[in-house]
Formats: structure tokens, C-alpha cells, sequence
């Protein structure tokens, strides 16, 4: 099972949530596959993304967690707290320091909805930072250098340890997505 987590502002008509999803049905892996619109609470975010963990081990199907930005944060939670394994996209690793210059009305970037980012869910990042992961061979980053939103260094040092795939140039969107998901079923032991 893959639970794809989004970042901020995104969904799941990401292009790398879509990319994903089609390669894994082409494979029919359909079944494998989970992502949803995560709520803007990171608290709120967590408890959906638990319920499906538990549904997913009440199943006995092994859980590969595929968080881009803000979904990598909580990836990283999540990994520690359940002992999951993890693929980190271009991960927000201080994602309350990252955040506090959205305070205020966004709006999705794919949906249109408009909401109001606060000092709460600043508060609600911070209760899940997770200072040093604790087992780095569950963890792959891919990082590129010309992420134009989040400084790639600040994530080669958090996944110290852990298998990094750090590519020059790119974006915040990880242009070279497509190129990796053979890799991440491989990972994610579904290949």
C-alpha cells in the first residue's frame, strides 16, 4: 500500500499524485493506492492519515508513505510514530518555520478553495517536529537543488543517513517525478 500525502495549497490532482495513481493502475496496482485531500489542521491531517494506516494493517498490507513538501513533513511523523517506511519529495522539514509566511487567506491551487491559515495550524506543525529520524534506512529523499520554495540542504541534513537522491536544477514540483516511480514501488516493495 502507498498512502500518498500532498503538500500545502495542493491535492490530489497534483500532478505528482496523478503520475503515481496511473502508473500504479497501469500495473494494477490500483487497489494499492491512497490519497485524499488532506484537511488544512495538521492534527486533522494526521488522524485521517492514521485511520487508513490502521485500515491498512487491519489487512496486513505493508504501508510506504510518499509525502511531497508539507506531505513529507507529515510523512516523517508518521514514519517515526508507526514504523513505516517513507519517500520524501522535496520535504518541508521546517515546515513551521516555512508556513508562517502564508498566515492568512490561501487557496488551493487545484481546487479553488479559499481558507484561512493561522497561528493554530503553525501551533499544530510544531507539536509534530520530528528533530532526527531515529531509523534512516527507512528513508528516501528526493531533493532537487533549484527547489525555488524550500532550501534542498535543510533536507540532505534531516535524512542524514538515509538513501538520498539529490538532483541538480529542478523545482519545488520535482521535475523529474516520472522518471522515479519504478523506483518507488521497488521501494515501496510493490514491484
Amino acid at each position: 500500500m502507498i498512502i500518498y500525502l500532498h503538500g500545502f495549497r495542493s491535492a490530489p490532482q497534483s500532478h505528482k499524485a496523478q503520475a503515481l495513481a496511473a502508473h500504479m493502475q497501469a500495473r494494477g496496482l490500483e487497489s494499492q493506492f491512497w490519497c485524499e485531500q488532506l484537511p488544512v489542521s495538521a492534527r486533522a491531517a494526521i488522524a485521517l492519515i492514521e485511520a487508513r494506516i490502521a485500515q491498512a494493517r487491519s489487512t496486513n498490507l505493508p504501508t510506504t508513505l510518499v509525502g511531497s513538501s508539507l506531505g513529507g513533513y507529515y510523512a516523517t511523523w508518521l514514519a517515526e510514530c508507526h514504523g513505516l517506511k517513507a519517500v520524501v519529495v522535496n520535504p518541508a522539514v521546517i515546515a513551521p518555520l516555512s508556513l508562517e509566511n502564508y498566515l492568512g487567506r490561501q487557496s488551493n491551487l487545484y481546487t479553488g478553495e479559499t481558507f484561512d491559515f493561522t497561528a493554530e495550524h503553525i501551533a499544530e506543525l510544531r507539536a509534530i517536529d520530528v528533530p532526527a529520524i531515529t531509523r534512516p534506512e527507512r528513508y528516501w529523499l528526493l531533493a532537487e537543488t533549484g527547489d525555488e520554495v524550500l532550501d534542498y540542504r535543510h533536507a540532505v541534513a534531516r535524512y542524514a543517513g538515509a538513501r538520498q537522491t539529490v538532483l541538480a536544477g529542478g523545482d519545488h514540483g520535482f521535475s523529474r517525478w516520472n522518471d522515479y516511480l519504478d523506483d518507488i514501488l521497488t521501494f515501496a516493495e510493490l514491484a
